[in-house]
């Protein structure tokens, strides 16, 4: 009988990452399916290529590990490149400085076999792992801007407005391929100066608009490491302006017909504020109260929205 070949692929796509890649990779090396069931391929992106080649050969002691140096860059690309490569039907992605329990594969498989061939997409729980103490401006809702993932419950079809992060995200292989793999038009390049994003929910729609199902597995559990230079609040007004610029990328038309009604909701945070802030300050004022915070970055994402659609539909009466 022919030994049975591996059916998924872990993936790591890393970028200048070499401090925290390889705790990422100890936690694929130590899952609990048999080695055999599963293969790690690590698509190194950075900007030196001889570094990160020298860099690969620590591992080549893992036999089930492939490390590929990629030099076109971008996020998208590194991930499409996996799916081209991995040559298994499942493949899941994880990133370089997260950490999977043991579980992680075992679950993620479990997911789409027992759901069968219309279950294309499996998303798992994200837990954050604290770089430094999460501050008290940080309201529980934009956690999300962390990749923090937890819809509760047990495994189970996606509901509506449920998401998936990219640290934590399997599909079939197949179906990545067939409809076009990662947009290279949206996903971060290089070391983190644009926060583009939507690259995993562009590709999520496409599959879910032919008929393919999401299903959430909490089992399938990643720590990710919140690095300490995301815990301020400029990072947050950053975070918030490239997704309205993700957005807006990914369905320009859309967002330009709907800016202006984004108005409102703008001119109520500025009158929320002391008569001194309700200028352009008004977006940079830092606060310690959750709440005022939040509404401070929705009215960050909201005025640049406006402005990507030229203000049309803004009525200043």
């Amino acid at each position: 009988m022919a030994p049975a070949r591996p059916s998924i692929t872990a993936v790591v796509c890393t970028y200048n990452r070499y401090a925290v890649l390889p705790k990422a990779i100890d936690s694929l090396v130590a899952q609990s399916l048999p080695p055999a069931q599963f293969n790690i391929m690590v698509v190194d992106n950075s900007p030196d290529p001889e570094r990160a080649a020298v860099f690969g050969r620590r591992f080549k002691g893992i036999r089930n590990l492939t490390y590929l140096v990629e030099t076109t860059p971008g996020l998208s690309n590194a991930r499409n490149r996996a799916a081209r490569d991995c040559e298994t039907p499942l493949i899941a992605y994880i990133d370089d400085d997260a950490v999977a329990d043991a579980g992680w594969l075992r679950e993620v498989a479990g997911a789409f076999e027992d759901g069968g061939p219309a279950v294309q997409i499996v998303g798992g729980r994200v837990d954050p792992l604290w770089g430094a103490p999460r501050p008290t401006w940080l309201h529980d809702s934009l956690l999300g801007h962390l990749s923090v993932v937890n819809w509760g419950g047990v495994r189970r079809p996606a509901g509506p407005g449920e998401w998936f992060a990219g640290t934590n995200i399997s599909f079939r292989t197949k179906a990545i391929l067939e409809h076009g793999g990662f947009a290279a038009n949206l996903g971060r390049i290089g070391s983190g100066a644009s926060l583009l994003s939507n690259e995993e929910m562009h590709l999520l729609e496409r599959i879910r608009g032919s008929g393919g199902r999401m299903v959430y597995a909490p089992d399938a559990l990643v720590e990710h490491l919140v690095d300490p230079k995301r815990l301020t609040r400029a990072w947050f007004r950053k975070r918030s302006a490239w997704q309205a610029v993700s957005d807006f990328t990914m369905d320009p038309e859309r967002h330009a017909r709907e800016a202006g009604s984004q108005w409102p909701a703008t001119v109520a945070y500025f009158n929320a504020l002391a008569p001194h802030q309700r200028t352009i300050r008004g977006l940079i004022v830092d606060t310690d109260d959750p709440e005022l915070f939040r509404w401070q970055l929705g009215a960050v994402y909201m005025l640049t929205l406006m402005s990507l659609a030229g203000f049309e539909g803004v009525a200043l009466e």
